[in-house]
């Protein structure tokens, strides 16, 4: 046919694109609705928005699925790749990219070998990050005030924690309600650790020094909500130490390796969380009696010890005879000894005030003073005159000169003064330097041609009866030879 002839007539309706999207999306919609979908989760992919994207596949097809962030919380599990799920949503088209998809708001893991698979591959991550390590766990506190309690505030457990506690050691208990299973477990859970985290130690409601998360015994879907991601990173971030007391004892949950400890039950967690309070007191008692025993032991051994040593030591008084006697003796001789240095030292100042006579001293005192009033009479002219000259000198000086001319004269001076200064003294510098560099370089000669170094290099120096020998000859006459060498002498009889 050519490409010019007309089309054939049919009667087959003409659609826009959006018209028959339209179509096919209210007819998928009507013919199937919501939809339960068991398979393998693909890809997932996270959007800044919130919204969940990911696949659901078997061995031959997938099938795109949409979570919108509103619909996140209620959707029980979240989906990882590889897991086998039961999807729950409403299946729709997306007519933009001529795609259907399901809408999911409920995800259920497909069978309890699925949950124990996802079970495993969150354990290998959290103990790659070292989450589960010992040296991460905070120690127990001996005998918490305040303990902490994450568990439902009406079930048996609460009872059986505060009827152990009650029974070995009563304290104070805060028991934060949260729900122990379903999808408001695991959010429940971790906002109470990190409520407990969150509060101010000595408040009003004080912060607790112990927490316990408990819950009874179950089946997997009952206590997945411990095995949750959320609620094992909470009680890891916990500074206050936990006890992890989920089920019973063959129960194993996620909270149990990032605790600080595992308690098989809640009663034995609160046995682990006090002592007994009869066995404390009994424990305290004991105690005291060997403090008591111990005193009375050792006071009675340093009293023994005391006694001991007194009789060791020698009679008071015969210590004593001796500094009596001597006190005695020089308490004897004290006065005479008083006496005698008395009459020298008289005979002493007598010596010296033998020159001193009146008429001496009267004589020297003329004497002094008739100086005395000889320089003064000639002291006044000869200052007069001294002064007038000065005054003649300093006027002839002052009429030559005026202040400009003194003040230029002066600066100049100052700088020529200047200069020479800075050039002797560059001049010493340098001579003093040089000094130096000679003085350094003829001791190093020193030591090079000096015998020392001569000795180093093998040679040694003999000496003679303390002479130093050059023959054979007078080695040999020599009484005692001494041998030098670079490092000590050697003596030779």
């Amino acid at each position: 046919m050519d490409l010019f002839d007309e089309p054939q007539a049919t009667n087959a309706p003409e659609f826009t694109v959006s018209e028959l999207t339209g179509s096919v999306k209210k007819t998928l919609e009507g013919t199937f609705g919501r939809v339960r979908v068991r398979g393998e989760v693909g890809r997932v992919m996270i959007a800044r928005s919130g919204h969940i994207y990911y696949d659901i596949k078997d061995d031959k097809n997938v099938i795109a699925c949409t979570t919108w962030k509103g619909q996140v919380e209620g959707l029980g599990v979240m989906p990882e790749e590889g897991l086998e799920v039961i999807i729950t949503g409403k299946l729709s088209t997306f007519g933009a990219q001529s795609k259907y998809n399901i809408n999911v708001d409920s995800i259920e893991v497909a069978g309890a070998g699925a949950l124990m698979a996802m079970l495993e591959k969150r354990k290998a991550a959290l103990a790659a990050e070292g989450l589960f390590d010992p040296e991460r766990k905070m120690e127990l506190p001996y005998l918490p005030e305040i303990i902490g309690v994450v568990t439902s505030p009406t079930g048996a457990v609460i009872r059986d924690i505060l009827h152990r506690l009650r029974d070995r050691f009563p304290r104070k208990v805060l028991v934060w309600p949260v729900a122990v299973q379903g999808k408001a477990c695991a959010p429940e859970v971790a906002n109470a650790i990190r409520g407990f985290n969150a509060m101010t130690p000595g408040g009003a409601l004080p912060r607790p020094d112990l927490i316990i998360v408990a819950r009874g015994g179950g089946s997997l879907e009952d206590l997945w909500g411990f095995n949750e991601e959320i609620v094992a990173r909470a009680a890891a971030a916990s500074d206050i130490p936990l006890i992890s007391a989920v089920g019973h004892e063959t129960d194993t949950t996620l909270i149990d390796f990032v605790s600080d400890m595992r308690a098989p039950t809640p009663t034995a967690a609160a046995e682990m969380a006090v002592p007994v309070r009869l066995e404390l007191m009994a424990w305290v008692d004991g105690q005291g009696a060997r403090l008591s025993r111990s005193l009375t032991n050792t006071m009675s051994q340093r009293k023994q010890r005391v006694a001991d040593l007194a009789r060791g030591l020698p009679n008071k008084d015969s210590l004593l005879d001796g500094p009596r006697q001597r006190l005695d003796i020089w308490g004897d001789r004290l006065p005479v000894a008083l006496r005698t240095g008395i009459s020298a030292r008289k005979l002493q100042l007598a010596d010296a005030t033998g020159a001193l006579r009146p008429a001496v001293l009267r004589s020297r005192l003329v004497q002094d003073r008739q100086r005395f009033e000889s320089l003064s009479a000639r002291l006044d002219p000869a200052l007069q005159a001294r002064v007038a000259r000065a005054q003649d000198k300093l006027d002839g000086a002052a009429r030559g000169l005026k202040a400009d001319a003194i003040q230029r004269d002066v600066v100049r001076k100052r700088e020529n003064l200047d200069n020479v200064l800075r050039r002797i003294s560059d001049r010493a510098r340098s001579q003093q330097d040089a000094r130096m560099a000679r003085l350094t370089a003829l001791d190093r000669l020193r030591e090079t041609l000096g015998y020392v170094e001569t000795l180093k290099r093998g040679y040694a120096v003999v000496r003679g009866d303390g002479a130093v020998v050059t023959t054979s000859d007078a080695a040999k006459a020599a009484k005692s030879l001494e041998i030098e060498f670079a490092d000590g002498r050697l003596t030779l009889p």
